[in-house]
């Protein structure tokens, strides 16, 4: 247990250390915000909310997902490809704590991204919420960061460093825009909104514009996203436990 509670705080320590993770997982998503937040009027609405909530939502999931997929896969396929994994198996640390030490210390890493974006969206962009919408928001978010952990860590299985990186950046943005990120799903074409709601990306940042229009997140989100957490946890533990065996 010690030894993991290591692991944790050196994980926390060099992702607190790299500056690169500030730029993809916040500098990216508040410029993104600050940007297109402005292109509509202040009380335009989306989807039951006025836009600059509703997209603060949406570049808040856009930096989770970049935090959770990219931090974690690309590091775990650098140090595979180093040798550290066969490193840790003459240690005390177990594979699985290895994964788990990097998915608890990305898991309070998220928290910093939500209550970041939340504070640019009140006091740059002056969005005004309940406080339960606050907490209900980043609750849902937080909880649903889990799924792109979970397939960061399925990424990161890959021995190469370059192709877990184009993996990545193919999904970020690829999962972004069909899932309603980059613009509201009610704007897209009707094949465009088709794929949006068989993605885990809509359904992320759906329950909380659900809670931002005054609504509970409906349980089809809830369960899509489980089915998608689902498939990637099996998928992860399947492919580290055969290379664990080879």
């Amino acid at each position: 247990m010690k030894m993991f509670v290591s692991q944790c705080k050196m994980e926390l320590l060099r992702l607190v250390r790299n500056k690169r993770f500030y730029f993809m997982s916040l500098g990216f998503p508040i410029l993104f915000y600050m940007i297109f937040s402005s292109t509509v009027g202040e009380n335009a609405e989306v989807g039951g909310t006025v836009w600059k909530a509703y997209y603060l939502i949406s570049m808040t999931a856009f930096g989770l997902i970049n935090a959770s997929i990219n931090s974690l896969a690309v590091k775990m396929s650098q140090e595979r490809a180093q040798g550290l994994v066969r490193l840790l198996q003459i240690t005390p640390l177990s594979p699985r704590a290895y994964i788990g030490a990097k998915i608890l210390a990305l898991s309070i890493v998220n928290l910093g991204v939500i209550v970041a974006m939340f504070l640019t969206g009140y006091f740059v962009k002056g969005v005004s919420l309940a406080p339960m919408q606050w907490i209900g928001c980043g609750i849902w978010l937080w909880a649903g960061s889990l799924i792109f952990l979970a397939l960061g860590s399925l990424i990161g299985s890959s021995r190469k460093a370059e192709i877990a990186q184009i993996l990545c950046t193919v999904l970020q943005l690829g999962l972004s825009l069909t899932g309603g990120l980059w613009m509201p799903v009610q704007s897209m074409p009707e094949v465009m909104r088709e794929i949006a709601f068989w993605t885990p990306t809509f359904h992320f940042a759906s329950g909380a514009w659900e809670l931002l229009a005054g609504h509970a997140p409906g349980w089809g989100n809830a369960m899509i996203l489980a089915a998608y957490l689902i498939v990637f946890v099996i998928g992860s533990s399947y492919v580290h436990q055969k290379q664990e065996a080879v």
